[in-house]
């Protein structure tokens, strides 16, 4: 049953993954923070591969920057 709520939780992870990657690519911003916030989204990713619940925190917290900038959530 443990493995099913892990797999769970990766769905959901990928799902918001997907979500703040298409924000940053359609984000009116400078080249730079896209680049930046690429990159930071690229470690999410590598972390989820080891450590789930780093990778959720991680995400938190750059989904909260994106919603500071004014990043809409389509």
């Amino acid at each position: 049953m443990e493995r099913d709520g892990q797999l769970e939780l990766y769905g959901v992870l990928a799902a918001r993954l997907k979500q703040a990657h298409t924000r940053v690519a359609n984000a009116e911003v400078p080249d730079g923070t896209r680049r930046e916030l690429s990159r930071r989204l690229l470690a999410v990713t590598a972390v989820a591969k080891h450590d789930l619940a780093d990778a959720v925190r991680r995400l938190d917290v750059l989904t909260a920057e994106l919603d500071g900038l004014g990043i809409p959530d389509h």
